[in-house]
């Protein structure tokens, strides 16, 4: 998993509320256990007409967003069915964080164990950024998730939570098995430690 410090990007914004897991990624495309290719069925049936040609309409076929990391979205961002194949194909895409006013938790857990950051942020601010992309649409804002900030172009910078654990693992690059490996002097010394200990109690 590649490391997440800072992320300065444009926001691709998509106003729509309660989006959930099958949208992202249709359930018909999760018999793959592998990420590749995955982007190509983002947003599947938004995406796509019925003979399978790019609407030029829907905001991932235009090229002036091409190369955005930051989905700005509505509400209750991932809801739904639980489905580690959205982060999948939403950081096969391109995309690093996205930024909400809440997210279904199980689609959190997944997104961070992914390398994805979702990003909380009040109605007042998210309101702001929909206006900030309206009115500019080259408008960029910097993540910083050591100081857990979104900074805005007005100097502007808003918190965002995150559990500790996660934030540690997507600064270092490692999912929880890399955290648990990275640990495995540790426990090979605690394991011997306690051999000894055993072999010391036990009758001669």
């Amino acid at each position: 998993m590649a490391k997440f410090t800072t992320l300065t990007s444009r926001m691709m914004p998509m106003a729509v509320d309660n989006i959930d897991t099958d949208q992202i990624i249709p359930a018909r495309f999760l018999k793959t256990i592998s990420k590749e290719g995955l982007d190509k069925q983002l947003f599947n049936d938004w995406r796509y007409d019925a003979e399978g040609k790019p609407k030029p309409d829907f905001i991932l076929n235009a090229p002036e967003w091409q190369g955005v990391a930051i989905l700005l979205a509505g509400d209750n961002f991932g809801c739904g069915s639980s489905r580690e194949h959205a982060p999948w194909a939403l950081t096969q895409w391109g995309f690093r964080a996205i930024v909400s006013t809440s997210f279904a938790d199980i689609f959190k857990s997944n997104a961070l164990k992914n390398g994805l950051v979702p990003v909380v942020v009040s109605r007042e601010v998210h309101a702001k950024l929909f206006a900030l992309v309206e009115k500019d649409p080259q408008a960029q804002v910097t993540i910083d998730l050591a100081s857990q900030t979104v900074a805005l172009p007005d100097g502007t910078k808003v918190e965002f939570p995150v559990d500790g654990f996660s934030k540690h693992c997507l600064l270092e690059g490692v999912d929880e098995l890399g955290y648990i490996l990275k640990q495995m002097p540790a426990i090979e010394a605690y394991e011997a430690k306690k051999d000894v200990e055993l072999n010391t109690l036990q009758p001669a």
